[in-house]
């Protein structure tokens, strides 16, 4: 079993910032892959960005430059720490893993958090 809780979502002024965090709980070795997505009103869920266990990169076009992922392995946490937010930047941020080891096996399959919202506006 597999669990990721966010937070750090809230009500932000646009230009502000934001630090959003996940710590996946389990009895979990590694992550291969994990990261942030998120999903505005009447909108797909969309990749916002995502590092691998070895620290690969990829992000939105939409957010480079203003938005930084972090990996901490030893915690299997992930941060996600945005800058010059904009209104377009609402919508609920979900926590994302894939590819998970726990107790020497490797289980390939998708985990999400329950989300949280973010809102920017003045």
């Amino acid at each position: 079993q597999v669990q990721l809780v966010e937070s750090g979502g809230g009500v932000v002024q646009p230009g502000g910032s934001l630090r959003l965090s996940c710590v996946a709980s389990g009895s979990i070795a590694s992550i291969n892959v994990m990261g942030w997505y998120r999903q505005a009103p009447g909108k797909e869920r969309e990749l916002v960005a995502v590092e691998t266990r070895v620290g690969t990169t990829n992000y939105a076009d939409s957010v480079k430059g203003r938005f930084t992922v972090s990996r901490d392995n030893a915690k299997n946490m992930v941060t996600l720490q945005m800058n010059s937010l904009k209104p377009e930047d609402t919508a609920v941020y979900y926590c994302h893993a894939f590819g998970v080891v726990i107790a020497d096996a490797f289980y390939n399959s998708a985990y999400w958090g329950k989300g949280t919202l973010v809102t920017v506006s003045s």
